[in-house]
């Protein structure tokens, strides 16, 4: 009977490539590919948003986590992020949309030059590089196993290489659009599994599974320790998952291509800002239904640890479910589910790095002007270039026996405090210039990189000391601080500028957005 489940799965890979490619139609411009001349949708757009930071690892984590204590810790956390989209809808996006901008680092061209705008978007590709290669190759994980209990038995670079190319399919041909529509319909399906996994437990666990699994505190939202250690270090401590969160959503939502370029295709600045409001409900609802199907699990496993239950880590236990507890078919779709999640965050990836390097790098650094043919050829280029670099990336991560969930969350905390801090520091800074803004961008990358790689605090783990990182969410806060520092003091040893070339976000293009956009198809 797994040869059906199996024929689900290739059937969904096949039809999603040809539905994204129907859907999105043909590019003409470069910045139809890029931003879809933004027509698009604002829910769509919202979904896109979802299934873009959704991957795999959250797909089966969250449920494991929920399962082993952290209760509904996630949906803490993502209150944290529903503030800092709130502030990215109201204070960014009116900059990036009545700017007329592809890209989000347009901005600080416009306000500090085409260095810093450069500068930044090689910063973006090669953090982007780095996370969705470590991303790639722990999608391939599960994967593995999963195809596995199928009896196909393929190695994690075959698993990669087969998922880029498929994606990179509907990516190259279909841009941003193919991107959206394909991420809204598996996001549709990873979500939709996960209610049926709940209709399905709650009939077997009834009330009382339910009552117990409340008793035993896997209903828990709030983490009410505040002792500094514990604040600094669990990404879980009230504050840090609320103040903490809501910071790291301003940059994560506010600062990078990845996802700014998703909203910046909605038809209309207000359909942008619900688009990213909207993504954070969606989010806290995604994070709470999987919450609620590692609470279930619980209950339907007995409070068995995963060791009890034979598998090796917390991450299997929804995996197996889906494969041992649910109908063939449905459990077909459920696994493909979770290759949408993957194919999700890749294609997404792929497509805003090409922007980036276009709509960025090329103009920061090449004074000449492509015509539309041209920059449309180069972003189709563009995505096969990364593409393949990521394949690669991820294909040679596999030898590494490093935690690669950490690995992944880490790297953001490079750089995401230079990239907000950039932009807070356009507007907040007046007498800041473009020499001030790259000083600082760099002065807090190496600084954030020791932080990041060096400093621990003592917290109490498991009734023991145990040195640990501070929390991914505290590290953007401390890079925004030392670039406005930084910022703020070099502008201290200069005139201020006679004209502050700060967009003010009342209608009027900043000055050097026209010929940036120019040069990116916008009229």
């Amino acid at each position: 009977m797994r040869q059906l489940d199996l024929v689900v799965v290739v059937v969904y890979l096949v039809a999603i490539a040809v539905i994204g490619l129907r859907l999105a139609g043909r590019q003409s411009t470069a910045k139809d590919y890029f931003v879809g001349e933004g027509s698009m949708p604002w829910w769509t757009v919202s979904f896109s948003v979802v299934a873009t930071e959704t991957s795999v690892l959250t797909v089966i984590s969250v449920p494991g986590g929920a399962y082993s204590g952290q209760g509904f810790g996630n949906v803490e956390l993502a209150l944290g992020y529903v503030i800092g989209r709130v502030v990215v809808a109201t204070v960014l996006i009116p900059l990036y949309k009545r700017g007329g901008f592809v890209s989000a680092y347009q901005y600080l061209g416009s306000r500090f030059g085409l260095k810093l705008q450069g500068l930044a978007s090689v910063t973006f590709v090669f953090t982007r590089l780095l996370a969705e290669g470590v991303r790639l190759f722990a999608s391939a994980i599960p994967i593995k196993l999963l195809l596995d209990e199928f009896g196909v038995h393929a190695g994690y670079r075959l698993i990669i290489i087969v998922l880029t190319a498929i994606t990179v399919v509907y990516t190259y041909l279909g841009g941003i659009k193919a991107v959206i529509w394909t991420d809204a319909i598996q996001m549709g399906l990873y979500l939709g599994g996960a209610v049926l996994a709940i209709a399905v437990l709650s009939g077997h666990v009834g009330g009382s599974g339910f009552a117990g699994a409340l008793h035993s505190g896997h209903f828990k939202l709030f983490d009410t320790d505040f002792t500094l250690a514990h604040v600094l270090t669990s990404p879980f401590a009230l504050p840090t998952a609320i103040v903490g969160g809501a910071i790291f959503a301003m940059a994560s939502h506010g600062s990078d291509q990845l996802i700014v370029q998703r909203v910046l295709a909605t038809r209309s600045l207000r359909d942008g800002q619900k688009a990213m409001i909207a993504s954070g409900v969606f989010v806290t609802l995604q994070f709470a239904a999987f919450s609620l199907v590692g609470a279930l699990l619980w209950s339907y496993n007995q409070g068995k640890d995963f060791k009890q239950l034979g598998l090796s880590s917390s991450d299997n236990l929804y995996p197996q479910f889906i494969l041992h507890g649910l109908p063939v078919v449905i459990s077909g779709l459920l696994v493909a589910g979770i290759l949408g999640a993957a194919m999700g965050s890749l294609s997404s990836a792929l497509n805003s790095m090409s922007n980036s390097t276009v709509a960025d790098i090329i103009h920061s650094f090449f004074r000449s002007t492509p015509s539309e043919e041209s920059l449309l050829r180069l972003a189709r280029v563009m995505t096969l270039v990364w593409a393949v670099l990521m394949a690669v990336f991820a294909c040679a991560f596999s030898t590494s026996t490093g935690n690669v969930y950490l690995t992944g969350l880490t790297i953001a905390g490079y750089t995401y405090g230079a990239l907000l801090g950039a932009f807070l520091l356009g507007r907040l800074v007046r007498r800041a210039n473009e020499i001030d803004s790259v000083v600082a961008f760099l002065v807090t990358i190496g600084v954030m990189t020791y932080i990041v790689r060096s400093v621990k605090i003592d917290a109490h783990v498991a009734g023991a000391t145990v040195p640990t990182a501070i929390a991914a969410q505290w590290l953007v806060p401390i890079g925004v601080v030392i670039t406005l520092m930084v910022g703020g003091l070099t502008s201290l040893f200069h005139r201020a500028p006679e004209t502050a070339t700060i967009p003010a976000g009342d209608g009027e293009p900043a000055p050097g957005t026209g010929r940036i956009a120019t040069a990116t198809g916008t009229d």
